[in-house]
């Protein structure tokens, strides 16, 4: 009995023991993680009472807006453009010590960081740049060894750069741009990814370890050397051996001098018979590159650039062919490669000619502008590549000019394809760009529409900002404001499901007059999942999780971070530091929370003081629009209004008549198109 007693009771003492050991763990890791919500609550009443995290179950901190928990403590606290504002004090994230990443950027904190914030040695990724911090360097950071990534820029730090950094061996992203730091760059040695230290107050030579960094790393200030061009008495790098120009020296006087006795040397091994040599095979050389030119420019006279297949026409449903009758269905291969031809000026005509043809929309269904052969033979031209494909300008023989989109990653089955592009086809209004035909093969699918001069609203926004840019005045913008608008709210109209799903700047196309058109309406719908637009891009609605099914109030959140686009001249989808992405209307939130202030505006608007009341409620709107739950976003009706109300005050203010206006807008249309068209301007779809 007792030999059997023994080890049952010893494996029970063993169970007991491990239970209470786990009890013991889990008690201390509950402490942990109590301690971590003290700490992040503390820090939210001292800089940020607005944020809504709930004091009274600190248990639950790991759900908070933010906040990420690893192993039962918090680990990443991320509140970008959440209006914290103020001082942050002692004992809140000095106290987060399993906190790895911290992303406080984009706010209003201000003063010099707390020094225990070295107490948080598992840091890894700082982002606090955006803020009004002061203060020198902040030397918490220096005991931070494991840190990976210091973003500190755009804030009012002085002083100098600590030599001290040189001693985090694992950093490789050091960003101090658009402080007051003052004297001289500290030797690094670790291998840094990204760096930047431009519009500081910064002298000096540029270490020979950040030479290779790009110079825009360096504006703004009074350092030399590297990319800014050597620094006062510095010597230009020799040029390689191989680059080095011929010495001009004569050649009875080669052999003087160290550096140029080689060439000197051989110089002097050149007879006069083999100088004419060279002279007579020179000229030979440049008369049979002249010959080849000539024949080159005879065969592109000939043969024009056979670069796209395109085709269009004006409203309705799909599809009739030329002459009226029903295209042949197919599903051959080798019926037609029209995009194939692209850059092979010498791929035979008669292969894209023998199969499908162009299905045009609209009246243009009856008697096509063109056909696909038309298409072939016109010079093209790369417009931009885009998550649905690449777009082209295409110049036909008739000096016609049309738009083509060659579609990728398109999925669905000829009937499928047929029946969603009908629907897109059928979709004709003044402020959205008409689809006016379609190619379906095998291996290409293209897309016809109107060719829009001006190009898209993303180009002339965020483009040449040098002294050559015609500025967009706030009448053009808020006028483009309102046709975008007026578009999206077609669209919705059709259907209480439709949707454009991938607005954007870049799909704002304008013409001559800088009216506005949206572009790619229900393309989402016609490629596959590796297309769709990502998140990244800066557009999309929080609660969207599939690009390719976007609902109407999804579209009414990008139509306003369009609409902060416009407002503040910055691009929703500027490059980012790391997964977060720059988040353009938190930032906006941030800045207006605290008071309506200019400096959310594009530097070209604050011209236009008489009308800052208005800019004001047109930022309001946009504002509305970017509402994180959908429901309290308003509908894209009741944003035209607003939109109009906002745009007649502003005229009124101006002393204008806004329906002279659009009658002076539709005048200008007139002339430009009674003018005599060059190739851009002529649009085979026109009545």
């Amino acid at each position: 009995m007792r030999a059997a007693w023994r080890p049952a009771s010893g494996r029970r003492v063993a169970l007991a023991a491990m239970v209470v050991l786990s009890v013991v763990v889990a008690a201390a890791m509950a402490d942990d993680l109590a301690g971590d919500a003290r700490a992040l609550l503390a820090f939210r009443d001292a800089v940020g009472r607005h944020v809504a995290w709930n004091g009274s179950d600190p248990g639950g901190a790991c759900s908070w807006t933010g906040v990420t928990c690893e192993g039962g403590r918090v680990a990443v606290l991320r509140l970008p453009g959440a209006a914290l504002a103020g001082r942050v004090p002692e004992g809140t994230l000095g106290n987060l010590t399993a906190l790895h990443t911290l992303s406080l950027r984009l706010n209003a904190l201000a003063g010099a960081l707390p020094g225990d914030l070295a107490s948080a040695a598992a840091l890894r990724n700082v982002f606090l740049n955006g803020n009004r911090l002061s203060g020198e360097f902040p030397r918490a950071f220096l005991a931070l060894q494991g840190l990976v990534r210091l973003a500190i820029g755009g804030n009012d730090l002085s002083g100098s750069i600590p030599p001290a950094l040189g001693n985090l061996t694992r950093l490789k992203v050091l960003l101090l741009e658009n402080n007051r730091f003052s004297g001289e760059i500290p030797d690094l040695k670790q291998p840094l990814q990204q760096f930047n230290v431009s519009f500081n107050q910064l002298n000096g030579s540029i270490p020979a370890t950040l030479r290779t960094m790009p110079r825009s790393a360096f504006l703004g200030t009074g350092l030399c050397g590297g990319p800014l061009g050597p620094c006062p008495g510095e010597v230009s790098p020799s040029p390689a051996p191989g680059e080095q120009p011929v010495s001009p020296t004569p050649a009875n006087n080669g052999d003087k001098g160290g550096n140029g006795g080689e060439s000197g040397k051989k110089s002097k091994k050149l007879s006069g018979g083999a100088i004419a040599g060279i002279a007579i095979g020179s000229a030979v050389g440049a008369a049979l590159l002249l010959f080849l030119l000539i024949c080159l420019c005879c065969r592109s006279g000939r043969t024009k650039t056979r670069s796209m297949e395109m085709p269009p026409p004006p409203s309705s449903a799909p599809a009739v062919v030329a002459a009226g009758r029903k295209p042949p269905e197919m599903t051959s291969a080798a019926a037609v490669a029209p995009m194939a031809t692209v850059g092979n000026p010498h791929a035979p005509l008669g292969q894209s000619t023998s199969g499908k043809k162009l299905i045009f929309f609209g009246s243009a269904a009856a008697v096509a502008p063109f056909d696909l052969e038309d298409l072939l033979r016109a010079s093209a031209e790369v417009l931009g590549k885009g998550a649905f494909g690449t777009t082209y300008k295409a110049v036909l023989e008739s000096g016609a000019t049309v738009a083509v989109k060659r579609l990728k990653d398109v999925t669905l089955t000829e009937p499928e394809f047929r029946d969603r592009i009908a629907d897109i086809g059928e979709l004709q209004h003044e402020f959205i760009v008409p689809l006016r035909a379609y190619y379906y093969s095998k291996d290409e699918k293209l897309l016809v529409y109107d060719f829009m001069p001006m190009g898209s609203l993303s180009a002339v926004l965020h483009g040449n900002r040098g002294s050559g840019r015609t500025p967009l005045n706030w009448e053009t913008r808020s006028s483009i404001a309102l046709a975008a608008a007026r578009g999206v709210e077609y669209i919705h109209s059709t259907s209480s499901s439709a949707s454009h799903g991938n607005i954007k700047s870049s799909n704002v196309l304008l013409n001559k007059s800088y009216q506005a058109r949206l572009s790619d309406n229900g393309l989402s719908a016609l490629v596959g999942p590796s297309s769709a637009p990502s998140r990244a891009s800066g557009y999309r609605a929080p609660e969207v999780t599939d690009p390719r099914r976007v609902s109407q109030k999804a579209d009414v959140y990008s139509f306003g971070v369009l609409l902060l686009e416009l407002l503040t001249g910055k691009a929703p989808s500027q490059a980012a530091l790391n997964d977060e992405g720059v988040d353009l209307p938190r930032w906006v939130q941030s800045v207006v929370r605290s008071e309506w202030t200019a400096e959310v505006f594009d530097m070209e608007l604050l011209r236009y003081q008489n009308v800052e009341e208005q800019m004001v409620q047109l930022l309001q709107l946009a504002i509305d629009c970017v509402a994180q739950v959908p429901d309290a976003r308003p509908s894209m009706p009741h944003v035209v209004l607003r939109i109009e109300e906002i745009k007649k005050s502003s005229e009124r203010l101006e002393g204008r008549d806004p329906q002279q206006q659009a009658s002076n807008l539709e005048a200008g249309d007139d002339q430009t198109s009674s003018k005599p068209e060059s190739a851009e301007g002529l649009n085979p779809f026109a009545p």
